[in-house]
């Protein structure tokens, strides 16, 4: 295959820095922060579920990492097929809906 300007470019990171996305995350981060801070139950509610998150994560990962070792030359090509067709349509999407480049606010 052709190598595209998308071959170095993931989809995730390019997503997460359009404006309206990074604007509604920040939006979203300060109103959790603000609601753990003003309603101390809130927090401790929000604090076991973080801990919560954070050890399925990491047992997810523990568990899934002899599959991810022995998949990874056959996915390794997969997955950048699909970054890159990812890529052009999110290419696509900026291209038809110029607000993405806005932050929510605008």
């Amino acid at each position: 295959p052709v190598p595209t300007r998308h071959a170095q470019e993931n989809v995730l990171q390019r997503v997460l820095q359009l404006p309206v996305v990074s604007s509604t995350c920040e939006t979203l981060q300060r109103k959790y922060s603000s609601t753990k801070e003003s309603h101390p139950l809130m927090a401790s509610v929000c604090e076991v579920y973080e801990r919560g998150v954070q050890g399925a994560g990491a047992l997810a990962m523990w568990g899934m990492e002899p599959v991810v070792r022995r998949l990874e030359p056959q996915c390794e090509s997969a997955v950048a097929v699909a970054n890159n067709l990812a890529c052009r349509g999110l290419d696509h999407l900026e291209e038809k809906i110029p607000a993405l480049q806005y932050p929510v606010d605008k």
